[in-house]
Order: structure tokens, then C-alpha cells, then sequence
């Protein structure tokens, strides 16, 4: 018996007789594994580098002690040195703040005062190596620093030049005196006891990093010391995947959204080798004669499949390597969504993710084959070979497209899994496909009621439209699958748009904004006081003033920080864009508002009331309302600004809004600011610039989405050009008696044309119809479940209409392109030799 895959040279050469076909699959399988092989790559060393550059700064020690931002005292550390069970134990301050390059200007750099002498066993790579004019103890001077190479070049200082560094409103002095070998972002060295000192650190560390006796507890050991309950051990690799955290949802929709594209190339395998199979029936019914079981022919059709997806995904697998290398260079990174700033990481190549992406390419590749596949082993090799078609048809029933358009819809009420929309990638999954499956039938439903037209040549192609409306699958599967992604995006896309730029409007309601730090990190040093506040209401131009204080409050330690904002809530509901009715506030009780995302992680929902991590013991606070904050996914809690300071009694302010009177320059009033301010201390955004920079970000975080939309089109276009010219094939025959029976040429391209014209507009709407269901999935699931905001659903009506219309009217010229063989000399020798 003769085997499938002992004839792929036949294919091979039959290929070479087409390469444009197999060339079109290549490409499309290629595109699909390059896009999601260069996320995950560019995702991947971003944050491999960002996790090493947190390990050489942690150290490897068995634990680490850690406490509340603001530290704990110093005198654990003598505690924990001194139980038996410890080996070693090495304490750190650690703080974010600025210091000044040499022009002048701020840079942000994080600071790190340590113990040398418990460095070699902790963490060598943050050993300071003192330059030639340094003395072998310079490492124990507290008047000393040292900066890693990141720092070096930001800075621009040699050894031995006047390092200035952000304290508060103040710039307190030192000496750079060598380096360290440490990576990752600008990092200082100093001596611990220095540290202190100069940061206002005095009798308090924010660390204590820990080796221990083989079989002691940490944990059981801080319980016997009576540590304060805000202090906790963590394992060392904890802080990475707080980092990995960070990033998890925005890195997996982004790859999910990049696969999309191998969805769609399995609807462009489906088309092309239809179309391949049905101009080899004669061929595979031959095969048959010869001793081919109807199993091997099978076989034999998704082997090519598999080939091609084998050197599909092999393409894309170097065409994804060649875009993350330029991505790492050129964006350092960061594919739009910010989460490793100040990182340039190097490329690292994963063979085990790279033979999953292969895998995937040669799984689109056989899916999309395996309907074709089907027809080559249902060909009847007599009939074939007398030019009477493939054999029967295996009409589908639309039970099978409602029962996965019923899972569809199931899934997408599942919570998410493992914090991830998995369900409700599944839902889309199923409902694509569902959708896709009930083409005949909606097809069948919508030509039913279109009204007999006039002509003989409409009514001709009308009728043939209906009666072979289960053709319709294999001719406009494609566009359906790629207009309802595209929809799907475009409404998702310009729904999250619209609600990003609404609530700019509401959360920028000044004219001109100043901060100290780019993060609440670095605000804990870089800050100004109430003196400058009075100082900026005195500012000729400006109207009003109102200060807060954005910090950071570490909630659970396997989660990214939640941010404490504090500003004056005279009247929250005009100030905060709230979800719904806020509670009213109890007199005597502290009363807050959480965002969508503290509801979602940590059940905060109104009413409830929140212990705040703000002292040496929690604060109980009553959430009275929700509001929706873009800025922060990870959860954010608003406060008063004076019950925030009347609680803690912290008066730093590192966020400054001012009003200013028509007409007033922007530019004068930031001179006179930096002025009060004493120097370079602030950064300043009007209200346009802010909006116009969120925006950019936003767009250039969604940018791959547009190029989806323009591949799953185009994909969807060859698609109907490769099932035509299929069909064109296989009824060379029919259009052979509509030529004896005096049609021209020309009238029967436009009856082929006219009929793919009515398979296109029932299409249309379809793809029209599923595209919008599957983005209610995406807004109103996927994103709430990804990144725990919400958003109104935002149709554009002129937007969506405008993408149908130019999918059918492309639709339609492509097949006006492809029909061009129908009454082509074969079809009339079709006839004649069967006579």
C-alpha cells in the first residue's frame, strides 16, 4: 500500500508549478509566528534583564527582612546578627531619589547604603571598587560614593568629582570615588552609616538581608524576636516576581493579540489548498486508482500542510529574532506599556519557547488543511476522473455552529484563571469559529429575503448564490474571521480611547501641573513643602493652587505596590471620576475611595472597611465610593489631604495643579517656580501636554493592533481570490454550458462575480454581527479581567460601516480579478470533450 508521505516529492513539484500559492501560505504563517515570537522574546529579555539587575541588587542571600517604605529600626538588625541560627546578616538602606549630571539636570538614580564588610558573602557585585585617588577603606567613608555603569554614563562625573544628591528640598554633597560592577538602572554605593546620614535615615534600614543554619526558619525566628507585624521575610526571588507581576496581563494579551494572526492564516491555509485540491482531483483520483487509500490521500494533503507550516514557522521564528533585536535597540524594551523603564537588555533566545511558537505555526497550518484534507479523501476516483466532481458534499448542520457559539457565550461568564482571561480567550476562540461554522446558514437566511431582481443575469447569479449557499464557507470564511477581528479591535481600541480621553478631561481639570518625581519611589526625597505651595499662590498669573502627596503602600507582598493619593475631597464626586453613587461619609470616621482595581484584587467594595498600612499600626479607613483610575493598574486609594497628614503627620508634597488667568505664559510661570523651588527640583506638564502624551502612549501600546486589522483583511482577501479560483476550477463545465448557451465571456464573469457579491454582503454583515460580540467579550471581559478597569462600550458607527464597506467593495474587485478564468477556452473544451 502506498504511503502518504512517500509522495511529498510530487507535491514538491506541483508546488514549483505555483510557488505565488504556497509563497502567500508561507508568508501568512510566517508574519503570525514572527508577531507573537518577537513579544514574547522582547518581553522576555526585558524582563530577564530587569530580574537580574534585581538580583545583583538584592544580593542571594536565603532571606531578606523587609518592612514598610519608610523602614524599621535599626536595632533588629543587631537582634537577628545575633541568634545562632544566622550565618550572616547584611543591612541596606534603600531609597530612590535625584542627583545632578554634569550640566546640571536631574537624574534619577536609586541609592544604596550597605555594609562592606558583609558584602562579599551577600552581594559582591555591589562592592565598591575605589578608583586610584581612593585609599583601600574608602568603602567605610560615609562622604564617599560609588556608581555602576548606568549611573557613570547618565551622570557624566569622573572619580573624584562633587556628586550632588536630592534631599528633600535640599542637595546634600559627596565624592564620587569609584564604581561598582552591578547592572540594570543608575545605581549609587555608599557606606550604610553615610546613608543614614545624608538621607535623614538615622536609626533606620530598609532591609536586613540574611544567611541562615541549614534547616532555620526565618519567620518562626523574626515571631520569637517580636518583630513588628509590618515587618516581613520574603525569599529572595520574590522581587522579581513582583516585577514579572507587573507586567503578566499587558505581555499575555499582547502575545494573544499577535497569535491572532496565525488564527487568521489557518482561514488562508483553508483557502489555498481547497483551491490546491481541487485542481489535483484528477491527480488524487489517479493516486487512488493506483493503490492510494482515501485515508492516505488524507494524510497525504495535511503532510504538505505540516511542511509548509515547518518552514513557515522556521521563517517566522528568524523573522521574529531580526524584530525583537530591532525592538531591544531601538525601544530599549518597551513595547508601549512601560513597565521597565531605564532597561536595555540584551537579546536572549529561548529554544523551549521557540519550538512552542513553532508548534503553533505547524498546528495553524494543519487546522486550516484539515477541511480540505477531508474533501481529498472524500473524492469518488471515477467520477473524478471523468471530470464529474469531487463527490458528494458533507453539508454541515448549524447545530454544531450554535452549540460553540453557546460555549462561547458560557465562557465569557468564567472568572478568570490564575488572574488571567483564559475563559475568555476561549470564548473568543469559539465564537470566531462558531460564527464562521454558521455562514451557510445565515447566508441561506439573508438571500432568502432578497427580492428577485429584474435582469436574467442578477437573477442567475442570485439563484446560484442560494442554492450553493454551503460554498459560500470555503469563499468567505476568511473575510468573516478577519472583519469580525478587525471590528473586534476597532471597537475595543476606540472604546478604551474614548474613556481614556474622558477621564483626562476630568482628572486634568487645572492648567498647568508640576511634580518632583517621576515615581512615588523617588517623591519620598525629591519633595517641597508647605512654603513653596505659598510661595507658587503668589506667582503673578496664578489663580489657585492645590498641592498633594502620591506614595506608594506595599498592601501584599507578592503584588505590585498600591498607590496612596492625598489631596484636598472637598467635593469627590466633581473631583474623581466615580463608578456609581459614593456613600455618605460617618462624622468621626476616616472615609476613602479605591479604584476599579482594589475592588478587583482585594474586594475593597463600598462600605467595607480597609486596615491602611500608614504607621506602626493599621488605620482603619470606610471605602464610601469606586473610581476609575487608567494610571495606576494595580490599585489606588484616594484620601484627604488633611486626614492623611493629621494621621501621619507627613507634610511632604510632591504633586503641585495650578489654575492660571487667561493670557498667562506658561513659561514665566515655571521660571518663578523653579525659583521658589530653589533650582531644577520640579517637572512640569501643561494640561494639553499631558493629554497629547498619554494619548501618543496610548496609540503607540496599541499600534500592533492596527497592523493586525490590516494583515487578518488582506489574509481574508487572498482567501476569497484562492476559494473563487477554486470553484472556477470545479465548474469549468457549467460555465462551459453557459458559454454554448451564448453567454459571453464578459456575462459570465459578471454572473461569477455578482454571486461571490451576494456571499460577500451576507458575509459582511455577519462578520459585522460576530465582530461585535466578540468585542463585548474583549471590553467588557478581557480588559476588566486583564487590567481590573472598566469602560463603556463605544461604538463608531461611520468607522465600522466605512471598514465593511471597503472589505466588500475590495471583496468584490478581487472577485471580478478571480473570475476572470470562468469563461476562459478550457471551460468550453470542458464541455466539448465530455461529449
Amino acid at each position: 500500500m502506498l504511503q502518504a508521505w512517500r509522495l511529498l516529492p510530487l507535491s514538491l513539484a506541483q508546488w514549483r508549478h505555483h510557488p505565488w500559492r504556497q509563497g502567500a501560505v508561507l508568508l501568512t504563517l510566517a508574519l503570525g509566528v514572527a508577531l507573537g515570537w518577537s513579544v514574547h522574546l522582547v518581553n522576555e529579555s526585558a524582563l530577564s534583564e530587569f530580574s537580574a539587575a534585581v538580583r545583583q541588587t538584592n544580593g542571594q542571600p536565603d532571606a531578606t527582612v523587609r518592612g514598610p517604605r519608610e523602614g524599621f529600626d535599626d536595632a533588629l538588625y543587631e537582634r537577628v546578627a545575633l541568634q545562632p541560627e544566622v550565618l550572616a546578616a547584611s543591612p541596606v538602606v534603600e531609597v530612590d531619589t535625584y542627583a545632578r549630571d554634569a550640566q546640571g539636570q536631574r537624574v534619577a538614580v536609586r541609592v544604596l547604603g550597605v555594609d562592606a564588610l558583609q558584602l562579599a558573602a551577600m552581594a559582591p557585585t555591589l562592592m565598591p571598587l575605589p578608583g586610584r585617588e581612593a585609599g583601600f577603606t574608602a568603602a567605610l567613608n560615609p562622604g564617599l560614593v560609588f556608581a555602576n555603569a548606568a549611573a557613570r554614563a547618565k551622570l557624566g562625573l569622573a572619580d573624584g568629582a562633587t556628586l550632588q544628591l536630592q534631599t528633600g528640598t535640599q542637595w546634600q554633597a559627596l565624592k564620587l570615588a569609584g564604581s561598582v560592577a552591578a547592572a540594570g538602572a543608575p545605581l549609587l554605593v555608599m557606606d550604610i552609616a553615610g546613608a543614614q546620614r545624608t538621607l535623614g535615615w538615622q536609626g533606620r534600614v530598609s532591609r536586613i538581608d540574611v544567611r541562615l543554619q541549614p534547616g532555620s526558619n526565618l519567620p518562626t525566628l523574626l515571631q520569637r524576636l517580636q518583630a513588628p507585624p509590618q515587618v516581613v521575610a520574603s525569599a529572595p526571588e520574590e522581587a522579581a516576581q513582583r516585577v514579572s507581576n507587573l507586567s503578566r496581563a499587558y505581555r499575555v494579551n499582547l502575545t494573544v493579540l499577535a497569535l491572532v494572526a496565525l488564527l487568521v492564516g489557518a482561514f488562508m491555509v483553508y483557502s489555498v489548498v481547497a483551491l490546491s485540491v481541487a485542481q489535483r482531483t484528477p491527480g488524487l483520483a489517479l493516486l487512488g486508482v493506483l493503490g492510494l487509500p482515501a485515508r492516505q490521500r488524507r494524510a497525504l494533503v495535511l503532510w504538505e500542510c505540516a511542511l509548509l507550516g515547518v518552514v513557515g514557522s522556521a521563517l517566522g521564528l528568524a523573522l521574529g529574532t531580526g524584530l525583537a533585536g530591532g525592538a531591544l535597540q531601538w525601544l530599549a524594551g518597551d513595547l508601549g506599556g512601560g513597565y521597565f523603564p531605564g532597561v536595555a537588555p540584551r537579546l536572549h533566545w529561548q529554544p523551549g519557547a521557540g519550538a512552542v511558537f513553532a508548534l503553533l505555526g505547524v498546528a495553524a497550518a494543519v487546522v486550516g488543511g484539515w477541511w480540505p484534507a477531508a474533501m481529498a479523501e472524500r473524492i469518488a476516483p471515477a467520477q473524478a476522473l471523468k471530470g464529474l466532481g469531487l463527490g458528494t458534499a458533507n453539508h454541515s448542520h448549524p447545530g454544531v455552529a450554535l452549540a460553540l457559539l453557546a460555549v462561547g457565550v458560557a465562557l465569557a461568564f468564567l472568572p478568570p484563571i490564575a488572574g488571567l482571561p483564559l475563559a475568555a480567550y476561549a470564548s473568543v476562540a469559539a465564537l470566531l469559529f462558531g460564527g464562521v461554522a454558521l455562514v451557510p446558514t445565515v447566508v441561506q437566511a439573508l438571500l432568502a429575503w432578497a427580492p428577485a431582481p429584474q435582469g436574467a443575469l442578477p437573477l442567475l447569479a442570485l439563484q446560484r448564490a442560494r442554492h450553493q449557499r454551503h460554498t459560500a464557507t470555503a469563499a468567505v470564511a476568511g473575510v468573516v474571521a478577519s472583519l469580525a477581528l478587525s471590528v473586534a479591535l476597532t471597537v475595543m481600541v476606540g472604546s478604551f480611547r474614548q474613556a481614556v480621553t474622558q477621564w483626562l478631561d476630568q482628572v486634568l481639570p487645572a492648567d498647568l501641573y508640576a511634580r518632583t518625581a517621576t515615581s512615588s519611589s523617588a517623591a519620598d526625597l525629591a519633595y517641597v513643602e508647605n512654603t513653596f505651595v505659598q510661595a507658587a499662590a503668589q506667582v503673578p498669573g496664578v489663580q489657585r493652587v492645590q498641592a498633594g502627596r502620591v506614595r506608594s503602600l506595599q498592601w501584599a507582598a507578592d503584588r505590585p505596590a498600591v498607590a496612596l493619593v492625598a489631596r484636598p475631597l472637598n467635593n469627590p464626586v466633581a473631583q474623581l471620576p466615580l463608578v456609581g453613587a459614593p456613600l455618605e461619609p460617618t462624622p468621626g470616621e476616616l472615609g476613602v475611595y479605591v479604584s476599579e482595581a482594589m475592588v478587583a484584587l482585594y474586594g475593597a467594595e463600598p462600605g467595607q472597611v480597609l486596615n491602611l498600612p500608614l504607621g506602626t499600626t493599621p488605620t482603619p479607613a470606610r471605602v464610601l465610593g469606586v473610581w476609575r483610575d487608567y494610571a495606576r493598574q494595580f490599585g489606588a486609594i484616594a484620601i484627604d489631604l488633611s486626614r492623611y497628614r493629621e494621621i501621619t503627620h507627613d507634610k511632604r508634597l510632591n504633586e503641585v495643579a495650578l489654575w492660571l488667568a487667561p493670557g498667562t505664559e506658561l513659561a514665566t510661570v515655571q521660571q518663578a517656580l523653579l525659583a521658589a523651588a530653589g533650582g531644577p527640583m520640579l517637572e512640569f506638564a501643561s494640561t494639553a501636554e499631558l493629554r497629547s502624551t498619554s494619548l501618543r502612549i496610548f496609540d503607540r501600546s496599541f499600534a500592533v493592533t492596527y497592523y493586525l486589522q490590516a494583515v487578518a483583511i488582506g489574509i481574508g482577501l487572498v482567501g476569497v481570490a484562492a476559494s473563487l479560483s477554486a470553484q472556477v476550477l470545479a465548474r469549468r463545465r457549467e460555465f462551459g454550458l453557459l458559454a454554448h448557451l451564448g453567454l459571453t465571456r464578459q456575462q459570465i464573469q459578471r454572473v461569477v462575480t455578482g454571486e461571490l457579491a451576494a456571499w460577500l454582503a451576507a458575509g459582511t454583515l455577519a462578520g459585522l454581527c460576530l465582530g461585535l460580540a466578540l468585542s463585548v467579550v474583549l471590553v467588557k471581559v478581557v480588559n476588566p479581567q486583564s487590567f481590573y478597569w472598566t469602560m463603556p462600550l463605544v461604538l463608531s458607527w461611520p468607522r465600522l460601516l466605512a471598514l465593511c464597506g471597503a472589505v466588500m467593495a475590495t471583496g468584490i474587485v478581487t472577485a471580478a480579478l478571480a473570475a476572470r478564468g470562468a469563461g476562459a477556452v478550457s471551460a468550453v473544451r470542458a464541455v466539448r470533450e465530455d461529449t
